[in-house]
C-alpha cells in the first residue's frame, strides 16, 4: 500500500501517525505527490488530486483521513481506535469531532494566507476562524489530564492524534495563531506528546 500525502498536510499527518502507532510502516510506503499543478501524474492515481490518499492497488484506494485511518485501524482485525459503545465512547467521539472542527477551521484560515494575495484576503473569514480556534484551544486546555487527554497514554486515541496533528510543530501557523501562552496546560501536553515517536517523526518541515 502507498499513502500519498504532502509532508505539511495535517490530514496526511493524522494517517502517518496511525501508520506508525499501528506498526504498519513496513506495509505502507509514504509517497509525496505533486499537487495543485496542471497535468500532475498524481491525478492518474487520485483524480480529485487531494491528499491524503491510500492506494490499495493499481485500481482502488481511499481518500479522506478519517476513512483511511479507520481502514488502517481494522486492517488486522482488532481495532485500537474504535470508541466503546457506551457513554464514555460518545464522549471520546465528541472530543474527536471538536478537534476535527478546529483543524478544519484552521485550514480555512490558513488558505487565506497560502492562496490569496494580501489585498484579496477575507478579514471576516480570518477573524471568524481565529475566534473559533481560540475558543477551542481554551476549551481543550481545561480538559488536559482528563481520561481521554492524559499525559501517559500507552495507546493514543483519535482525539489525541487530531489535536497533535493540529497543534504540534505548528505554533504561529496560521499567522497570528499564538495560542500556547494563553493555554499553558495544553501547550505542556502538546510538548510532551511531541516526544512520542509517531508525533516527533511526522513534524511538518
Amino acid at each position: 500500500m502507498k499513502l500519498f500525502t504532502t509532508l505539511t498536510s495535517p490530514y496526511g499527518r493524522i494517517a502517518r501517525i496511525v501508520i506508525i502507532e499501528r506498526g504498519l510502516s513496513e506495509r505502507v510506503s509514504i509517497e509525496v505527490p505533486v499537487t495543485r499543478q496542471p497535468d500532475s501524474p498524481y491525478y492518474k492515481v487520485n483524480p480529485s488530486g487531494r491528499v491524503p490518499y491510500l492506494q490499495l492497488d493499481e485500481h482502488s484506494g481511499f481518500e479522506e483521513s478519517a476513512l483511511i485511518c479507520r481502514y488502517l485501524d481494522h486492517l488486522d482485525g482488532a481495532s485500537l481506535y474504535e470508541p466503546p459503545a457506551n457513554k464514555q465512547g460518545w464522549e471520546l467521539r465528541r472530543l474527536e469531532a471538536m478537534a476535527r472542527s478546529m483543524l478544519d477551521g484552521i485550514g480555512v484560515w490558513g488558505r487565506e494566507y497560502l492562496y490569496r494575495p494580501e489585498e484579496l484576503r477575507s478579514a471576516r473569514i480570518i477573524a471568524h476562524e481565529h475566534a473559533r480556534a481560540d475558543r477551542l484551544v481554551r476549551h481543550f486546555d481545561q480538559l488536559v489530564g482528563s481520561q481521554w487527554l492524559g499525559y501517559d497514554s500507552d495507546t493514543l486515541n483519535m482525539a489525541q492524534i487530531l489535536l497533535c496533528a493540529t497543534l504540534h510543530g505548528r505554533e504561529g501557523s496560521p499567522p497570528g495563531f499564538s495560542w500556547s501562552r494563553d493555554c499553558p496546560r495544553l501547550a505542556d501536553w502538546v510538548t510532551k506528546m511531541g516526544e512520542r515517536e509517531s508525533i516527533a517523526s511526522t513534524t511538518p518541515p
